[in-house]
């Protein structure tokens, strides 16, 4: 997937390309524009990096959605405050930018001031690796409603699976805030201006992210990102809070291990409770796909595990059987929008469901229908078969006893590594 532009330079010097031949019959202009050329390719990248060789690619990101009432910043709220939140990256690389969004806010927000740095564990950072965050060269941004800002590109010594702590210092903000509900991680909000504080032991908590939404790095061709687009599975509920143990996590360790696809970033857009064709909770699957993927940057790979709520919610064997066909014809249109950007796309069978509170016949059949097509219809560019790596060889509408985390429906940590430690990372190379 090419790389996005960085600014109106970039524009401009492509324009010069474009025209240049107009006036290869006249030399002095010709060898002026030559100069131009040559001047800005090396010049027109913001963060002074002109290696050629590098390239933006996505290392960590989250789906945004608009945060329902109970997962709400805690006491005493953004406006006016400062939040520190914590994320693991994929891979590593020489400088980043960070994106922000107000996609789903109805009023606007500011920041006053961001910073970030490497995370020491809990609330604590290693101030010695602190940069502040530009915005068009300013510290502050106001995000309009349904706007998103990517930061300046800066340098940062930036390690593979690094925890970053990203600081904001708040003006006003939305009522209804932009965020991530499933982090399972930690932030933390202090009152007033902290944007300075090495520990924030004294903060509220809250086991959610706000306004944040993703890192780009710059890195060493080839890297690349895979995009991981699901429901809960993939954001991993049942994983250990703070632990980064979610099945996309299990999967960008191992990539990285591998001296074959230790280039690979892994970027995890599961939103829990998501569905593939209607809104449940954020954006259907397919509403979100063109942000959520497409626009994600050099993307080469996408993952899709999506669509047991679509089935689960069906209330007679009538809608579930009308279900699993929209599904296939929706993954069949995400295909072709992917494939059309040159990312390759590998469907993920639908886990069991015997026991959980989706099960009955219905919903089972429907459930088959659709992984049947997964495995056999060669829509797909590979298949990760989940639903055999879970299913219990005793009862085989059944996830594993030891792989559920108690609902028969959401792995736990055993799970999560089997299906991460399933994956064949020949995909990726």
């Amino acid at each position: 997937m090419p790389d996005k532009p960085d600014s109106f330079y970039t524009t401009f010097f492509k324009g010069l390309r474009t025209f240049r031949h107009l006036f290869s019959a006249i030399p002095v202009l010709g060898i002026l524009l030559n100069t131009v050329i040559l001047f800005g390719c090396a010049n027109s990248d913001s963060s002074g990096i002109s290696d050629s060789t590098e390239v933006w690619v996505g290392t960590w990101s989250t789906a945004p959605q608009l945060v329902e009432p109970r997962n709400m910043p805690p006491a005493p709220g953004l406006s006016n405050n400062t939040l520190r939140q914590v994320v693991r990256v994929s891979i590593g690389g020489d400088s980043l930018r960070v994106r922000f969004t107000n996609t789903f806010s109805t009023s606007p927000v500011t920041m006053k001031a961001v910073q970030i740095a490497v995370s020491t564990g809990g609330s604590t950072i290693d101030v010695s690796t602190g940069k502040e965050l530009k915005f068009n060269g300013r510290p502050d941004f106001t995000m309009s409603p349904g706007v998103s800002i990517t930061s300046d590109p800066f340098s940062f010594d930036l390690e593979p699976r690094m925890d970053l702590a990203i600081t904001i210092y708040f003006g006003e903000t939305s009522p209804d805030v932009t965020g991530h509900p499933g982090s399972r991680t930690t932030s933390y909000l202090l009152t007033g201006n902290a944007i300075s504080s090495i520990d924030f032991t004294d903060a509220a908590r809250a086991d959610r992210w706000y306004i944040i939404n993703g890192i780009d790095v710059k890195a060493p061709e080839p890297a690349a990102a895979v995009v991981i687009l699901g429901n809960s599975i993939t954001d991993g509920r049942g994983s250990g809070t703070n632990q980064q143990n979610r099945w996309p996590d299990i999967l960008a360790e191992r990539l990285l291990k591998n001296p074959g696809t230790a280039h690979v970033a892994v970027l995890n857009q599961g939103i829990g409770g998501n569905c593939v064709l209607r809104y449940c909770l954020g954006p259907s699957a397919l509403d979100r796909f063109e942000r959520d993927v497409v626009e994600q940057h050099q993307v080469s790979w996408l993952i899709i595990m999506e669509g047991i709520n679509d089935i689960g919610q069906t209330p007679d064997s009538a809608a579930a059987s009308q279900v699993a066909k929209d599904l296939i014809a929706a993954y069949g249109q995400m295909i072709d929008d992917a494939n059309a950007k040159d990312i390759l796309v590998y469907g993920a069978t639908l886990t069991p469901i015997g026991n959980s509170f989706y099960y009955s016949d219905f919903h089972e059949t429907a459930r088959n229908t659709v992984n049947e097509w997964i495995r056999n219809s060669g829509r797909f560019d590979a298949v990760i078969d989940f639903d055999k790596v879970l299913r219990n060889p005793e009862d085989t509408l059944t996830i594993l006893p030891v792989a559920h985390s108690g609902d028969f429906l959401h792995p736990n940590e055993t799970g999560y590594k089997m299906m991460g430690e399933a994956i064949d990372l020949k995909l990726f190379e």
